[in-house]
């Protein structure tokens, strides 16, 4: 196919942006793998991006890391969170999501309307303290997990998606006798997985990289998300909360900096194992649940 000279030019300027848009989300990526097997004492000099590890290669990050039992702790509080959380979630988005959808559901728009209004105004954060306090829920895994555990914003994508699953197929089987249940189990949810799949991936990263809630809520460090630890490193540069003895604590920061990318990269690791299963979905189900109603 012959190209004009302006189309080239144009290809050539459009490749040359993506290609510059592809380096600054990878670079960063790259930078904190690389740094977190480099020397130690050679990344504590070392001032600019580092796109290669500096000296020999070692895991001894990695090893202090895991060596620490609160950072241990921290990752396993932190998977399951996300799996309790997301799950919680997604039964009650899918639950809210399809009474919504349902065209004859008994004041289906002054509910509709409540559940947006909540999206623009909320009682704010001191009002959502005193309620976990009154609920007992303090220095508990369940301020973790249930404030904030349903997005409305998820639930309202979910049912336009819902909602364009067409009457006639829904008809045809309540005709042969299925029950709300059934149409949900065997219509709703095999026709719509991509806008399902995309809304499970955001409560998974929601979740996965929560921790002001924490902070808030819970002074037991054993229930610290790993978000949480790695705040803390990397922020507060402390080693207070880690419990380390005198020789770990002068070991600690000696490597300080290598700590820090080692705990980050554990900590991307597996969203980032977990979305090129999901990516096939994802175009395809934000679209869907963008379709105005």
């Amino acid at each position: 196919m012959f190209l004009s000279k302006g189309e080239k030019t144009l290809n050539a300027v459009n490749y040359l942006f993506l290609s510059l848009v592809a380096f600054t989300c990878i670079a960063p990526v790259w930078h904190v793998f690389c740094a977190s097997v480099s020397n130690p004492q050679l990344l504590n000099a070392n001032t600019s991006i580092v796109f290669w590890p500096l000296g020999e290669w070692t895991l001894g990050g990695y090893q202090q890391v895991f060596s620490t039992k609160y950072i241990v702790r921290a990752y396993a509080n932190t998977v399951v969170y996300v799996t309790l959380t997301t799950s919680l979630a997604m039964l009650l988005t899918i639950l809210g999501a399809y009474g919504l959808s349902c065209k004859g559901l008994l004041l289906r728009r002054p509910l509709n309307f409540f559940l947006t209004f909540t999206m623009l105004f909320s009682g704010g954060l001191i009002p959502t303290y005193m309620v976990v306090r009154n609920l007992g829920m303090l220095d508990t895994i369940w301020a973790i997990i249930i404030p904030g555990c349903v997005s409305v914003y998820n639930m309202m994508i979910m049912r336009t998606s819902f909602s364009s699953i067409p009457d006639s197929l829904l008809e045809a089987a309540e005709i042969d006798g299925a029950e709300h249940f059934t149409l949900l189990l065997k219509i709703v949810i095999p026709s719509s997985k991509a806008v399902i799949s995309v809304i499970a991936l955001f409560y998974i990263v929601q979740n996965w990289n929560s921790w002001f809630h924490t902070a808030i809520y819970v002074r037991q460090r054993e229930l610290y998300p790993l978000q949480l630890w790695l705040r803390d490193i990397v922020i507060s540069e402390s080693t207070a909360n880690l419990e380390l003895d005198s020789g770990d604590v002068n070991q600690f920061n000696q490597t300080r900096m290598l700590i820090k990318y080692c705990v980050i990269v554990i900590s991307i690791l597996p969203m980032m194992a977990v979305y090129p299963f999901v990516q096939k979905y994802f175009v395809k189900g934000v679209m869907i649940g963008s379709i105005k109603e």
